[in-house]
């Protein structure tokens, strides 16, 4: 009994390094196509030459069939529309911690993406364990929160779960030392503005996070959370979109108001964006094909704010 207990932690041990170390699937596990999946989607991007291009998913890790269903419609759409990489903006797996739960939520339903060699940069959600930062296709590299460079798009990836002062510092230094002569765009989890009728909007994150982002010219911001898609209106400048519906779904649950400029209720979705010079083409589209949003974010170089 005490050799089959060691050769059990032996087992997990080796499955968990494997995991760690490279997405792998079982022979067994295929994804089924599902017939309601058209597409692909009709993309109006401009394709422009050095442009960044990217696709983003929230509240998205159940391993179910809307899941999936996500997934190949980014694969079809993505042959249209070639995104170099994906951002999630939290709950990435809801299902456990052990490695089967990155399996189902994560590496199976993105195996076409992940052969593809297409990264993902991860946030947390509530819903996740703080160990997802070491879970190497997420691209944390350890690190609740984090920031990187892709042309002249500066991204901020943020942990919204706990928002102390030492992560706020960080972010002030690293927002002032970007300048003024980029793209600077934020992911994290829990959105500060948002009509979704189950959680709404974190308005203690905003007290906190707003007067750096006018401060320091911040363009664009993506959060998931509440179970809808919504893009609101520019506020101080400042274009928000709630991505929080790419795996699960709370039906009806936006309650559209003046802030809304366009919202998405009734099923899955994922956002595709492409940044070109300063302009931002966006594009929302549900898991049948359709496209929900779309449009176009010209960017103007704001003065620093003091506060």
């Amino acid at each position: 009994m005490r050799r089959r207990r060691i050769l059990a932690v032996v087992l997990l041990a080796v499955v968990t390094l494997a995991l760690s170390a490279a997405v792998t699937l079982a022979p067994t596990q295929v994804l089924r196509p599902n017939p309601q999946v058209i597409g692909p989607a009709v993309v109006a991007f401009p394709l422009q030459p050095n442009s960044v291009r990217f696709a983003a998913i929230g509240d998205f890790g159940t391993g179910d069939q809307p899941q999936i269903d996500v997934a190949q419609q980014m694969v079809k759409s993505r042959a249209v529309f070639p995104f170099e990489f994906v951002l999630t903006l939290g709950d990435n797996i809801y299902t456990g911690s052990q490695p089967s739960d990155f399996e189902k939520t994560f590496a199976v339903p993105y195996k076409t993406l992940l052969d593809a060699g297409v990264p993902f940069y991860a946030t947390l959600g509530n819903h996740d364990n703080t160990n997802q930062r070491f879970y190497k296709p997420f691209n944390m590299n350890g690190a609740n929160y984090y920031t990187f460079k892709k042309g002249s798009v500066r991204f901020f990836a943020l942990d919204t779960n706990y928002m102390d002062r030492t992560q706020t510092a960080w972010l002030e230094t690293q927002l002032r030392d970007a300048g003024s002569g980029g793209w600077k765009v934020l992911f994290f989890h829990h959105p500060l503005y948002s009509n979704g009728r189950f959680h709404g909007p974190a308005t203690d994150l905003r007290v906190v996070l707003e007067p750096l982002f006018v401060k320091y010219g911040v363009d664009v911001v993506f959060a998931g959370h509440e179970h809808v898609y919504e893009r609101v209106h520019p506020q101080l400048g400042i274009y928000y979109f709630t991505e929080g519906a790419s795996g699960q779904l709370r039906a009806g649950n936006l309650k559209r108001s003046a802030q809304t400029a366009k919202g998405f209720d009734t099923d899955r979705s994922f956002l595709m964006i492409e940044i070109a010079g300063d302009d931002l083409y966006f594009q929302a589209i549900s898991r049948t094909g359709a496209t929900v949003d779309s449009g176009v974010i010209h960017r103007t170089i704001r003065p620093t704010v003091q506060f």
